[in-house]
């Protein structure tokens, strides 16, 4: 019996009932008026009206283009033609010249299509990405040495809140299995109207050189690789699901209060090692270091003396080590309290306290909030607090502090020690004090020797960051 070859309608519908979830009442696509688009447009069509879902097609107008205006017509005509609802959205690029054009464009097309779908509440998107894409996608990630993750190339459906900024949204690409011949039959055959953007020719971007120039050889020679390259990034896959379990596992054995072991990373051997920390900068949503960085950031942390305060700067974050442990802190902006030159005098804003709740100190990045305490429990006296000339301040070191009656009198850098707060964090804890004695250390609480059970309106001292 003669096999069925099958068609681009029932690979379709296919891939759309294996998605991990329902489509649902609402699916959206992407539309650029392209022949893979165009073609995406009547297969959605079809599909929706047999299904009575409601669909929506977005259009990006990028504005690079002299036709763009002329393409947005013809997306919304062949919407229309169909009963479509129909939504555009203009764009600006930014950061051109730092990532490129097609980086930019790409980056704010997505975002794009992630607001529209937002605003209409839409849970689906479908992309006209098709088996050639793929074969693209893997050789292009090959050229650039990119690991598994990347010859990986694009999954059937994924979330990619990064990407769209919307994080229940799901993005399916059920043309993945066809190829572009394929589509190219479908639309003549259907009479399919298209546009055809001449950016796609420009072969000074690097995967249109890949379609114009390396492809056409390639299928010479080897005809069909488009489907072998997407059984490989299929067997990818694979493996980088194996990778990840893995790499679950060892961060889940090694993560403790939001940092890392580094004497269990030394159990793990380097590549175990290197598999974590991608993971785990990927649940960060961090970018993806390059293997190099890598590389030199594990040498550091594992090479340092022990109790080195080690920093490794990357450009989402900042890599530190802390008590033999690994923590990637957020990057933090600079506080003018920390330069002596803000001041006439020494480092030190004087305030007087005149009943407030709270007090705004943007030179020391947070805001003081005092207190009222309850009756029978240790506090400043309010009278007198309004009487005295107060100073907030980043430590200056010998400062010295009393917790408690029953604790010793210590210096901060025993309190902070003891409390296991790391020394990137004490630098931006401030100190409240009069002129001649210490009242109050963010991230350790108020000197004991100045709090009273009497005396009328008795407050605490308390420090947000902000």
């Amino acid at each position: 019996m003669k096999q069925q070859i099958p068609t681009v309608e029932s690979i379709f519908a296919e891939a759309l009932a294996a998605l991990p979830a329902p489509p649902g009442s609402r699916v959206a696509m992407a539309l650029s008026g392209g022949l893979d688009s165009s073609a995406l447009l009547h297969l959605a069509q079809a599909w929706a009206r047999a299904h009575e879902v409601q669909l929506f097609a977005f259009h990006v107008h990028h504005g690079l283009s002299p036709n763009a205006d002329a393409w947005l017509v013809h997306c919304e005509q062949a919407c229309a033609a169909l009963g479509v609802t129909f939504a555009a959205r203009k764009v600006e690029l930014r950061d051109r010249k730092q990532s490129g054009t097609e980086a930019a464009a790409r980056k704010a097309r997505y975002a794009a299509l992630g607001a529209l779908c937002a605003a209409h509440e839409v849970p689906l998107m479908l992309t006209a990405h098709h088996q050639d894409d793929q074969a693209e996608t893997v050789l292009l990630q090959l050229l650039r040495g990119s690991g598994m993750a990347g010859l990986s190339g694009m999954d059937t459906s994924n979330h990619a809140p990064e990407l769209l900024g919307n994080a229940t949204l799901l993005m399916a690409r059920p043309l993945l299995p066809v190829s572009r011949q394929q589509l190219e039959a479908y639309v003549a055959a259907h009479g399919i109207a298209s546009i055809n953007d001449e950016s796609n020719d420009d072969t000074r971007f690097a995967r249109n050189a890949l379609r114009h120039q390396i492809m056409p050889l390639l299928a010479q020679s080897f005809p069909g690789y488009q489907e072998r390259f997407a059984r490989s990034a299929q067997h990818a896959q694979a493996a980088q699901r194996v990778l990840s379990e893995v790499a679950q596992q060892d961060l889940s054995a090694a993560l403790a209060d939001d940092s890392v072991d580094i004497a269990q990373l030394r159990t793990l051997g380097r590549d175990r090692s290197f598999n974590l920390l991608r993971h785990w900068f990927q649940q960060r949503g961090l970018r993806m270091p390059s293997a190099a960085w890598l590389s030199e950031m594990l040498t550091q942390l594992l090479e340092a003396r022990e109790g080195a305060e080690l920093l490794v700067t990357h450009p989402d974050c900042d890599v530190r080590r802390h008590r033999d442990r690994l923590y990637l802190a957020p990057k933090l902006p600079d506080l003018e309290g920390t330069r002596e030159d803000q001041f006439d005098q020494k480092p030190g804003t004087g305030f007087r306290w005149n009943g407030e709740a709270e007090m705004v100190f943007p030179a020391y990045g947070g805001v003081l909030h005092i207190d009222p305490v309850e009756e029978g429990v240790l506090g400043l006296p309010g009278d007198w607090l309004r009487t005295q000339m107060l100073v907030i301040e980043f430590r200056k070191g010998g400062e010295r502090l009393k917790p408690a009656p029953n604790r010793s009198t210590r210096p901060l850098k025993y309190h902070y020690q003891a409390l296991n707060i790391p020394a990137w964090e004490r630098t931006r804890l401030p100190v409240v004090s009069t002129p001649v004695h210490l009242l109050f250390a963010a991230g350790i609480g108020m000197d004991c020797r100045h709090l009273s059970l009497s005396g009328a309106g008795r407050v605490s001292l308390r420090w947000q960051a902000v």
